[in-house]
């Protein structure tokens, strides 16, 4: 049905993703856009491709926020919970003609081009896809001029926050796209996110999870070394972590990260082979631009000598193993005295 919007009704419109059809003006409001047909605009039927370590939980937060939900992975025992909890096990092709919005969190840019084959051709005329995949802008790009041939909206949105910001529905979300598009998905994302902001056209997303990658690898290097200095010195490690903590060093990696490394707690968040695969991207788009990152560099190195010492399905926090293995210490036995 149509309606036009009076006071209040903005805030109403974005509340149910229905785009921003009205603009503040002085004391009331100017009509921004035309008259928007709700019914076709509301995501309802969710497709989810993906549910592992992160997915599941941002599938979790979709059910009980009300949305219908359709799934799919290729280790199907990984959807068994969700499907108890009310969501429905189809195949991409299923899901693709039967949902609103098809959503991809999956691993490698290869996953996506092959999901994204399998579904375009079957999603319908203004539905949206949407890529949680941490994956690369130029492929973002292309699906989006394929979306757009086809009728179906299309946003990158790859997330930052790990297991524990996906979990506790707190999660940045980075997205890419129209802004028609984003205000559409927007109550979905906020089922899961805490932080969602659009960055700007197609792709721009996925450059934004390469800054916070970037940022990512060589802080985490730093509060390696700093553990490393600190059990050198003799300092109470969870009391060097609790004091630096709440000061200017405090962060996510040294905070969280830092205290898994002490409880050698090596699960992952996040794996270690698809860090490695977020860095070559972010090295591959530096290169294209001629752009120099030799931290980044760096940082890759160590986690590609971790993978090839079986640590690829390790959590981010296991680098601490490989700078342990150069110095020759192990942090959770005492300091022998030379």
């Amino acid at each position: 049905f149509f309606f036009q919007a009076e006071d209040g009704i903005r805030d109403f419109c974005l509340s149910r993703g229905l785009g921003d059809v009205y603009k503040r003006q002085g004391t009331g409001f100017r009509k921004f856009g035309s008259k928007i047909k709700m019914q076709s605009s509301l995501i309802k039927h969710i497709g989810w491709i993906g549910t592992g370590v992160m997915g599941k939980s941002m599938c979790e937060h979709l059910l009980r926020n009300g949305f219908q939900l359709s799934v799919y992975n290729r280790t199907r025992t990984k959807t068994e919970e969700l499907v108890q909890k009310g969501a429905l096990y189809r195949s991409p092709k299923e899901m693709a003609a039967a949902c609103d919005a098809i959503f991809l969190m999956v691993g490698y840019p290869r996953d996506v081009e092959a999901m994204f084959g399998e579904v375009v051709e079957h999603m319908r005329p203004g539905s949206v896809l949407v890529d949680h995949t941490t994956s690369s802008p130029t492929l973002a790009q292309r699906i989006f001029t394929e979306c757009k041939k086809r009728g179906i909206d299309s946003i990158d949105a790859p997330v930052t926050g790990g297991d524990i910001g996906a979990k506790n529905g707190k999660l940045t979300i980075m997205c890419g796209g129209e802004q028609t598009a984003f205000d559409r998905i927007t109550p979905a994302l906020q089922s899961y996110g805490a932080n969602i902001k659009l960055m700007g056209k197609e792709g721009q997303g996925q450059h934004a999870k390469m800054v916070n990658q970037i940022a990512i690898a060589n802080t985490i290097l730093g509060v390696v070394e700093s553990l490393l200095y600190a059990y050198k010195a003799g300092l109470d490690l969870n009391l060097v972590l609790e004091t630096i903590g709440s000061g200017a060093a405090g962060s996510f990696q040294l905070n969280v990260s830092g205290g898994r490394m002490l409880r050698r707690d090596f699960d992952p968040g996040f794996y270690v082979e698809h860090f490695v695969k977020d860095m070559e991207i972010a090295l591959e788009e530096a290169s294209r631009v001629n752009l120099s990152l030799p931290g980044l560099a760096l940082v890759k190195q160590f986690y590609q000598a971790l993978m090839a010492q079986g640590g690829a399905r390790l959590g981010t926090q296991a680098i601490l193993l490989v700078l342990e293995r150069m110095n020759n210490v192990d942090l959770s036995k005492p300091l022998q005295k030379d």
